[in-house]
C-alpha cells in the first residue's frame, strides 16, 4: 500500500482533520480504497482504483468548536486553489510542495433547487472556514456511515491511529446509480469500475450490503429514488454497453472482459438490492 506516493499526502489530511473526523465521511476513490480495511472486506489480487483527489463530505452544519478546517490545512502543507465564478468559489487544497497532483475537495448536500431567486446558483458554501461544493444525493453518504481505522498497520503514515468514517456500501452503491446520468462518459465507465470492485471487496457479506439498505439507506430515499437504485440491474447491467466496456478497458493489468464486469455487478446487485 506504501508504494503509491500519494498515501503520505492522504495520511497528512487525516491528520490535519483529526478535530473533525467523527463528523466528515471520506468518500469517492479514497473512501472506496478504505473498504479493503473493513472488517466485511475479502482480501483481493487487485490494488484498489486510484485517483489523485480525496473527496471530503461535510454536513451542513458542524458542531462549534472553535477550530477552523482551512487554517489547519494552511497550517499543515496545503495551498488553496479557488475555481470558478461562483459566490463563493469552489476550491481545491492542494499538497504545497513537490509536484504531486494530489488534492482535498469537500463537498456537502444540495438540498432544494440549486438554482435561487433571481436566477442565482447556490452550489457552493463555506463550512467551518473550508470552501465546499453542493451535490445532489450526498446526505446519502454522511448516513449511517461506517467506520474504518487508519494507521501506520493499516498502511497509513498518521501520527496515531485514527478512526475515520466512509460510506456505508449501499449508500455508495445506490449514489453511483442516483448520480449515473449527470456524468461524463469518462466518469460513468469508473463509476461502473467502482460498482463491480465494491461488490468483488465485499462479495462474502452481500446480505450485509442489503441489510444497510434495507435499514438505512432506502427509508432516507424518495420512492421514485429507490425504485431507480432496484431496477439498475435490469438497466445498466442487462447487457453489455460501451460504459461497461470502457470499465473493462481501465482496470489495467486485470484480465478483465466487459462481460465479466456485467456480470459481477448484475448478480451483485440483486443480491443487494432486491426489486
Amino acid at each position: 500500500m506504501n508504494a503509491n506516493p500519494d498515501v503520505e499526502h492522504f495520511a497528512r489530511l487525516i491528520d490535519t482533520l483529526h478535530p473533525w473526523l467523527d463528523e466528515v465521511v471520506i468518500i469517492g476513490g479514497w473512501g472506496h480504497r478504505l473498504y479493503r480495511l473493513h472488517a466485511l472486506a475479502q482480501p483481493l489480487d487487485y490494488e484498489p482504483l486510484g485517483t489523485l483527489d480525496t473527496d471530503v463530505a461535510v454536513p451542513a452544519q458542524l458542531p462549534a468548536n472553535g477550530e477552523d478546517i482551512r487554517q489547519r490545512l494552511l497550517e499543515n502543507g496545503f495551498r488553496e486553489e479557488l475555481l470558478g465564478s461562483m459566490e463563493p468559489p469552489a476550491a481545491h487544497y492542494h499538497v504545497a510542495s513537490g509536484d504531486s497532483g494530489f488534492y482535498a475537495e469537500f463537498l456537502t448536500p444540495l438540498v432544494g433547487s440549486e438554482i435561487k431567486r433571481g436566477g442565482k446558483r447556490d452550489v457552493t458554501a463555506q463550512i467551518a472556514g473550508v470552501l465546499v461544493q453542493k451535490l445532489r444525493h450526498l446526505e446519502l453518504l454522511l448516513n449511517a456511515p461506517w467506520e474504518v481505522v487508519v494507521a501506520p498497520a493499516t498502511g497509513y503514515p498518521t501520527s496515531g491511529s485514527r478512526p475515520v468514517y466512509v460510506p456505508n456500501a449501499a449508500a455508495f452503491l445506490a449514489q453511483k446509480i442516483l448520480i449515473h446520468d449527470r456524468r461524463d462518459r469518462a466518469d460513468k465507465a469508473k463509476d461502473i469500475l467502482y460498482i463491480h470492485d465494491t461488490i468483488e471487496t465485499f462479495g462474502g457479506n452481500l446480505p450485509m450490503i442489503r441489510e444497510e439498505w434495507e435499514r438505512n439507506v432506502m427509508p432516507a430515499l424518495h420512492p421514485r429514488a429507490s425504485r431507480e437504485v432496484a431496477n439498475a440491474a435490469e438497466v445498466h447491467f442487462q447487457e453489455v454497453t460501451d460504459t461497461i466496456r470502457d470499465a473493462a478497458r481501465i482496470a489495467t493489468g486485470r484480465n478483465l472482459t466487459p462481460e465479466m464486469v456485467r456480470e459481477v455487478c448484475s448478480f451483485g446487485w440483486q443480491q443487494c438490492f432486491p426489486r
